[in-house]
């Protein structure tokens, strides 16, 4: 999608279609409310007189006239929230682009901060226009070939366009790898692309197959894989990993192309979803490509273990010991606590590497999907500075956070009677349990864990976002790395 700026009159923009937000407590009587509706001979005055049009969240109207037509939307309450500002872009988006219209303006508006506002207007319009229809025979056409930033005032929006592009297509590159069914995303899949994006991009690039992570007595990740035929992989990213006098941190992402759970088996409804297991690697592997083209002053290694875990006469079974690349040994009470497995070795790998700091994403508990819903990740670690970072570059791009406790009373929870350290708790506190498991692999070093397992997929299809994969971490992690 081609992206411009204009300065020139509204009436004189050359498009399809003019977005016009409307915030709760507009009226047409000013500002460039007040300009449209001369321009639109008095149509946008009676919307508000009838109440047709209030500000209110997704409430529109589309006016057709003999130049461009205007899409009034409502956007809620005017601040300078990241997420309403995409919201409104994205469901503009998907108002317009069914309806034949090419070419889309937005206005922007001069009591909001201009560079978020045109980053959220990108990211909000990209990731509304994706559909995750892939192997349809008639699929939705929603596409606009250009995007333009339309302002009263001369200004330079060049890097606010360049961010607010990267980010929107690290978070569209993280949903493509998430909508894609199992049988097609499997761990080898998953790193082919991976590669394919680090060539491209100039990030340095290593898989190992499950061979290669035996012999590197990755345990854990060997324990996963055992019941599915598929191998399992490790993929390592990075990107300016000789680059002298910054730390290296990590990024790992929990790379499960499909989880049914194994022999702890999942009930069938809905297993269907667990394609987008893989989320947290999907969201490392989007955060690296953004990374890699915004160029920030930084070392980072992204890594993504990968596997399916299947059940099978090989699988792993509940009461089974295995032991870690750290050494640490690990009873496996349940099948289905599998992704804190692979984190489990995949960090060690990383701190192996290098690593002065580690991030982990990962949809990993059922339970921080009943705490926190489709609304927010959980976050919890051992650096509360790091935490309060992560939790800032969330609300700067609209990929929220909340702050779960780690009081070391719920690692006693994951004691085991026969090994270092079991994989699962019981029915209570099981996020921060699981978090907790984690942080045994982490050792000393500053370490927060996401639980993005209520994020990274949506249910049904919101207005200005399709069902399916959300790519949620992707602009978190990568506005981390690039502005702290």
């Amino acid at each position: 999608m081609q992206i411009t700026v204009s300065d020139i009159d509204v009436e004189r923009i050359d498009a399809d279609a003019i977005v016009v937000p409307v915030f709760e407590g507009d009226n047409p009587r000013t500002g460039s409310l007040q300009k449209l509706n001369s321009f639109s001979r008095g149509q946008i005055a009676r919307l508000f007189e009838r109440g047709e049009i209030t500000g209110k969240r997704d409430r529109w109207a589309l006016l057709h006239g003999e130049g461009a037509a205007l899409l009034l939307y409502g956007a809620g309450g005017i601040d300078d929230s990241a997420i309403r500002l995409q919201r409104m872009a994205g469901g503009a988006a998907r108002v317009i682009a069914p309806r034949g219209m090419k070419s889309v303006a937005f206005l922007l508006d001069e009591r909001i901060d201009i560079y978020l506002q045109t980053r959220a207007i990108i990211e909000g319009a990209e990731m509304g226009l994706m559909e995750g229809d892939f192997y349809a025979s008639d699929q939705r056409q929603r596409k606009i070939e250009r995007l333009i930033l339309a302002s009263e005032q001369p200004i330079s929006l060049d890097d606010a366009i360049r961010t607010g592009a990267a980010m929107a297509e690290a978070a569209n590159l993280a949903r493509r790898l998430g909508y894609e069914p199992g049988n097609v995303m499997t761990p080898s899949e998953l790193s082919r692309r991976a590669e394919e994006m680090a060539l491209y991009e100039g990030l340095s690039f290593q898989s190992f197959d499950e061979a290669e992570i035996k012999r590197m007595g990755m345990g854990a990740i060997a324990a996963v894989s055992r019941g599915s035929d598929e191998s399992a992989r490790l993929i390592v990213m990075g990107y300016n990993l000789d680059q002298p006098g910054t730390e290296l941190t990590a990024l790992v992402g929990k790379g499960i192309t499909f989880d049914s759970g194994g022999i702890s088996i999942k009930p069938a409804q809905d297993m269907d979803e667990m394609k987008y297991d893989m989320g947290g690697g999907a969201a490392v592997i989007g955060a690296m490509q953004a990374i890699a083209r915004l160029g920030p002053r930084a070392r980072v290694l992204g890594v993504v273990p990968a596997a399916e875990n299947l059940p099978s006469g090989r699988a792993v079974k509940p009461g089974d010991v295995i032991r870690s690349l750290s050494g640490k040994t690990i009873e496996v009470a349940n099948t289905d606590a599998e992704g804190r497995l692979i984190l489990a070795d995949a960090i060690t790998y990383a701190i192996s590497r290098g690593a002065a700091r580690i991030i982990d994403v990962a949809t990993l508990t059922g339970a921080c999907v009943v705490a926190l819903g489709e609304a927010r990740a959980g976050i919890l670690g051992t650096d509360q500075a790091l935490i309060d970072q992560l939790i800032r570059a969330g609300e700067r791009t609209g990929e929220r956070l909340w702050q779960l406790p780690a009081d070391n009373e719920y690692g006693d929870m994951i004691k085991s009677d026969i090994a270092d350290i079991k994989n699962t708790g019981n029915r209570f506190a099981g996020a921060i349990t699981a978090g907790m498991f984690i942080k045994n692999f982490a050792g000393r070093l500053p370490w927060a864990h996401l639980d993005i397992a209520g994020t990274a997929w949506i249910e049904r299809e919101k207005p200005h976002l399709a069902r399916g994969a959300t790519g949620f971490g992707a602009r978190l992690l990568a506005e981390f790395i690039i502005n702290g």
